[in-house]
């Protein structure tokens, strides 16, 4: 079973309506027996890094096993900042740690290009690497929804960029560990495509 973590903030809603418009069954619950039996984890996210990480507390331990033992996991937006290590949003919360890398505010210089903060909107992928969650997907343009961006310790860990006056990581991936800075759910038929490749590596 694929259960998207019910922690309480992340719109779980829309991604469990991505995963039903290609016929997949997905489980949104909040049991821990529920997510250490999963075959696969989605960690959706709204909000706050640091209200996030106060609600996936008690959860911590269960998705580092789950990680570690080679389950697929995406995660999606908040969802992938907070599998890194902290943010300048929420300096005095750890995130999930299982990246290294720190999440950072998009420098306000880049409205001197006409950009707003937050990215809001579609941009194209730039892709610079293999990952299963990327297969058959080009330089198409997906949704963004946020006001900040991760920098990896470990450039190799980015699969696909967009440019925003800075360059953005808009998909890591490594090993079994897939994430998204933008909402495949919300980014058309292209977007399907990458929750399709999901369900691919869990089957």
């Amino acid at each position: 079973m694929i259960t998207i973590i019910d922690y309480g903030s992340g719109n779980l809603k829309s991604i469990s309506n991505g995963f039903s418009r290609i016929g997949a069954e997905v489980l949104i619950s909040r049991e821990k027996r529920d997510l250490k039996e999963a075959e696969a984890l989605i960690l959706p996210g709204v909000g706050v890094f640091g209200a996030a990480m106060t609600h996936l507390e008690e959860y911590e331990d269960l998705i580092h096993n789950h990680v570690d033992d080679g389950k697929p996991f995406l995660g999606v937006c908040l969802g992938l900042q907070v599998l890194f290590t902290s943010s300048q949003e929420s300096p005095n919360f750890m995130g999930l740690d299982i990246f290294k890398g720190e999440v950072v505010r998009f420098p306000p210089e880049i409205r001197d290009k006409g950009l707003k903060i937050p990215h809001m909107g579609w941009n194209n992928l730039q892709i610079n690497k293999n990952c299963p969650i990327l297969e058959g997907v080009g330089q198409n343009y997906m949704y963004f929804v946020h006001s900040f961006y991760v920098k990896p310790k470990n450039d190799r860990l980015v699969a696909a960029r967009v440019d925003y006056g800075v360059e953005v990581p808009a998909v890591v991936c490594q090993d079994n560990v897939f994430a998204t800075q933008f909402h495949p759910e919300k980014s058309g038929e292209v977007g399907l495509e990458i929750l399709r490749n999901f369900l691919k590596i869990i089957s």
